[in-house]
C-alpha cells in the first residue's frame, strides 16, 4: 500500500532542498509580512494588508523594497500612521520620498442575506480622514488608497492654485505611473491578476449587484456572468478596437457611466449572436449605470488570457458554488480532489477528455490548467516570460484543444451555462458540453442528446474524470435507463463469483449507474477517474460491483479522502474516495474469463490532510514539538522603472500547507516509473 510520505514543500521548485531548507519557529497568531519578511500579528486587518501587499507588488510592478508598513507620518503636529507607504522608486524611505498611501481596515461582514452593500466616495468619506490628511500635508503624495478588502477606494491629488482636490479613479497607475482613459483598452495597460485580488474582484462584483442593486443571488450572477463573458469576447477580437473598458474618471460621473453602457450594450448583443448555444437571445443587462460602471471597471483592468488558470478558476468557483448548489446530490468538487485526478490521469493534448456529470466544469478547467503548465514546460518557459508570439501560440493550442478535444454533460442546464463559461474563461474557446442526462444517453429529449450522439458516442472517449450525483435519497427508478446497464440487474453468488439475472431491480442509486455507464464511453484502454462513496468499495452488499469492475477493468489506484473534503466546500459529512480504472479491451476479458488472469500492483493511498479542518481553517506542517515548517521561498517582482522591466528577486519565508494530496501525486508518479500500467 503507497501511503502518502511527509515530504516537505509541494512548491519544491520555489525552495531550498529538503535537507538545506532552514526551520525556525513562528509564533502562534504570527504570519510573515510579505513586504519585510518578519514576523507580525495575525488578524483579520494584517490579513487584508498582507493581500494588498501583494497586490501592489505583483500587479502594479512597485518593488518591496519602496514600500513601508506602519510609516509614521507629522502632520498638523500629530503622527498619523500609514498600513503601507510607497516612496519613489530607490530613495530614502522619508515623508519628503512619500508618493503613495495606503489605509487599511478588517474587512466587513457580509450580512445573513450574503451581500455587503458597496458604498460610493461621498458615502464613506468619514473613512478617509487619515487619508486626507497625510496627502494634503506631504507634497510628494499624489495617489491614496483606503480599503477594508471589500470596499476599495482610490484617489489622485490634484492641486490648484487655491485649493487641494482629491479626485476619486477607477484604479491606480501602474509602478512607472501610466495613467490614462483610453489607454485602459489597450493590452499593454491590462494586467495579469493576483489569484487573491481576482477572488476579491470577483466577490466585489458579485456582492455590488446583489447587495447595491437588490438582486437575487443567483439573478446577480447571472447579470454579472454576462459581463465576464463580454469581457473574454473583447479580448479576443484581434486586431479591433477594444470596447470593454473604463476610464480613469467615468465611473465616478454620471455622463461616464451612459459612455460605459454606450460601449457595453452592442458588445453584449454580439456575443449573443456570436453564441446562440449559450443564449437564447433575448438576455439583458439590467443593471443600473452605476453598477455596470463599477464591474467594468474592475474587471477591465485585467488580461484575463495572460491571467494563470488557476487563478481564474478559483475565483470563478468561488462565486459559482455560492450560488448554483444543485439539490440533486451535486456537492461540487473540492478543488484539490480534482487536481489530483488530473495528475494522476495526466491528460495529453491527443487525448479527449469528459465529464459526463460536469457541474460547473471544474474537472475540464483543471484539463486545460494542466495542458497549459505542460505547452510551458515543453517550451521551457515560465508564465510571464514568454514574448508575444510564444503567448498566442500557448493561447492558440489551448484554445484549440477546448474546441476539439474538451466535452462535458449535465443534467441542468444552469450548470452547463456557468460551466462554458468557466471553460471559455480558461481555454479562450468553447468546449463541447451537453444539456442532456448522461445516464439516459444516448436516449432522452433534451437538446444536448442529439449532437452528443454524433461526437462522443459510446466507446469513443479517451479520459473521464467526474464527480456523480450519488445518493440513495436521489434513485433511478425508470425503466428505459435501467434497462441500459448490468448493474441494474440482480445478481446472484456463484462460486467465487457472481451471475447476472434479467431480473431489474426497482431502483438503484446513481453513482452505480455512472460507473458503468463511464465505462461504456470509454475507448479499449480509455481510462477513468471518478469520486465515489465508500460504500460501493467496503460494503458487503456491493461486492456484486466490485465484481463487475474487475471483470471489465484494471484498477490503478485507490485514493481514500478525508470528509474534511467535502464537508468544508459542499457542506457534505461523507467520506468518499477516488477510484481509478482503466477499459479492458474485449479480447482481454474473454481470456481471463478462460482462466488466463495475470496479477498487477494496485496503487493505494489514504490522505488524512488536505491542508484545512472541518471549520475550513488553513492547516500548515509542524515539527514533532508542534512549531510550524517554515521554508525559503522565492518569487519574481517585474519592476518597471523609468520605462525599463526590470525583473527582482524577492526572497521570503513561508509555511508549508499540510496537504497529503500533492504528496500523493509525486507517489503515483514515482509507483508508476516502477510499475507501468496494466495494459501497457
Amino acid at each position: 500500500m503507497a501511503k502518502a510520505a511527509t515530504r516537505q514543500d509541494q512548491n519544491a521548485d520555489d525552495a531550498e532542498p529538503e535537507d538545506q531548507a532552514p526551520e525556525r519557529a513562528l509564533d502562534e497568531g504570527k504570519l510573515f509580512d510579505y513586504i519585510t519578511g518578519r514576523a507580525v500579528k495575525d488578524n483579520d486587518k494584517e490579513q487584508v494588508r498582507q493581500r494588498i501587499a501583494r497586490a501592489i507588488i505583483h500587479e502594479y510592478g512597485i518593488a518591496a523594497e519602496d514600500m513601508e508598513p506602519d510609516f509614521k507620518v507629522k502632520v498638523s503636529g500629530k503622527n498619523r500612521k500609514l498600513d503601507i507607504a510607497v516612496f519613489r522608486p530607490g530613495t530614502e524611505h522619508t515623508a519628503e520620498n512619500l508618493y503613495r498611501a495606503v489605509i487599511v481596515e478588517k474587512e466587513p461582514k457580509v450580512g445573513t442575506k450574503g451581500a455587503y452593500r458597496m458604498r460610493d466616495p461621498d458615502e464613506a468619506s468619514k473613512e478617509f480622514a487619515v487619508l486626507d490628511a497625510v496627502m494634503s500635508e506631504v507634497a510628494s503624495c499624489n495617489y491614496g488608497l483606503w480599503t477594508n478588502g471589500l470596499e476599495f477606494f482610490f484617489f489622485q491629488k490634484e492641486v490648484t492654485r487655491f485649493d487641494i482636490w482629491f479626485k476619486p479613479i477607477g484604479d491606480w497607475p501602474m509602478g512607472d505611473d501610466t495613467i490614462g482613459t483610453r489607454e485602459a483598452a489597450s493590452l499593454a495597460r491590462m494586467r495579469p491578476a493576483d489569484p487573491a485580488m481576482l477572488r476579491t474582484a470577483f466577490r466585489r462584483c458579485h456582492n455590488y449587484i446583489h447587495g447595491n442593486e437588490g438582486m437575487p443571488k443567483d439573478a446577480a450572477f447571472w447579470q454579472f456572468l454576462y459581463l465576464i463573458f463580454c469581457k473574454m469576447y473583447d479580448e479576443r477580437r484581434r486586431g479591433e478596437q477594444r470596447v470593454f473598458w473604463a476610464g480613469a474618471y467615468e465611473p465616478f460621473d454620471p455622463a461616464g457611466q451612459k459612455e460605459i453602457r454606450r460601449r457595453i450594450a452592442p458588445l453584449f448583443e454580439e456575443v449573443k449572436r456570436a453564441y446562440p448555444e449559450l443564449f437564447k437571445g433575448n438576455e439583458e443587462i439590467t443593471l443600473s449605470d452605476r453598477a455596470l460602471a463599477f464591474i467594468v471597471s474592475e474587471l477591465s483592468r485585467y488580461d484575463f488570457a495572460r491571467t494563470e488558470v488557476d487563478a481564474k478558476g478559483a475565483a470563478y468557483q468561488e462565486i459559482v458554488g455560492k450560488n448554483l448548489k444543485g439539490d440533486r446530490g451535486q456537492y461540487f468538487t473540492p478543488r484539490g480532489a480534482i487536481r489530483l485526478v488530473v495528475q494522476i490521469l495526466a491528460p495529453q493534448e491527443t487525448e479527449t477528455v469528459l465529464d459526463s456529470s460536469c457541474g460547473t466544469g471544474g474537472f475540464l478547467v483543471e484539463v486545460l490548467n494542466h495542458l497549459n503548465r505542460t505547452f510551458y514546460a515543453e517550451k521551457q518557459l515560465k508564465a510571464g516570460d514568454e514574448n508575444t508570439q510564444e503567448f498566442i501560440s500557448i493561447r492558440d493550442r489551448l484554445a484549440n484543444y477546448a474546441t476539439h478535444k474538451l466535452y462535458g454533460a449535465d443534467f441542468d442546464p444552469f450548470l452547463v451555462r456557468a460551466a462554458q463559461m468557466n471553460v471559455m474563461m480558461a481555454g479562450n474557446a468553447l468546449g463541447h458540453l451537453y444539456h442532456m442526462n448522461s445516464l439516459e444517453f444516448p436516449l432522452g429529449h433534451l437538446p444536448g442528446v442529439k449532437v452528443a450522439k454524433d461526437e462522443i458516442p459510446l466507446g469513443s472517449i479517451d479520459l473521464i474524470m467526474t464527480n456523480p450525483p450519488f445518493g440513495s435519497d436521489i434513485p433511478i427508478t425508470e425503466r428505459t435507463i435501467l434497462e441500459q446497464y448490468e448493474l441494474a440487474r440482480r445478481w446472484e453468488r456463484q462460486g467465487e463469483g457472481f451471475v447476472m439475472t434479467q431480473a431489474l431491480k426497482p431502483a438503484v442509486s446513481p453513482e452505480v449507474l455512472f460507473i458503468e455507464r463511464c465505462i461504456q464511453w470509454l475507448k479499449p484502454k480509455g481510462r477513468l477517474g471518478i469520486v465515489l462513496p465508500d460504500g460501493i468499495l467496503g460494503n458487503p452488499g456491493d461486492e456484486y460491483i466490485r465484481y463487475w469492475i474487475l471483470r471489465h477493468c484494471w484498477v490503478l489506484a485507490s485514493i481514500d479522502l478525508p470528509v474534511e473534503c467535502f464537508i468544508v466546500e459542499a457542506n457534505v459529512n461523507i467520506l468518499t474516495s477516488l477510484l481509478f480504472l482503466k477499459k479492458k479491451p474485449i479480447e482481454v476479458i474473454q481470456a481471463e474469463d478462460l482462466g488466463n488472469k495475470q496479477d498487477y500492483p494496485v496503487f493505494m493511498a489514504v490522505a488524512e490532510k488536505v491542508g484545512f479542518d472541518r471549520r475550513g481553517n488553513t492547516l500548515y506542517k509542524r515539527q514533532p514539538d508542534g512549531e510550524e515548517i517554515l521554508v525559503d521561498a522565492t518569487f519574481e517582482e517585474k519592476v518597471r522603472i523609468g520605462g525599463r522591466l526590470h525583473v527582482r528577486t524577492l526572497h521570503r519565508k513561508t509555511r508549508i500547507l499540510d496537504d497529503d494530496l500533492p504528496e500523493i501525486a509525486r507517489a503515483y508518479a514515482e509507483f508508476r516509473t516502477k510499475y507501468p500500467e496494466p495494459g501497457k
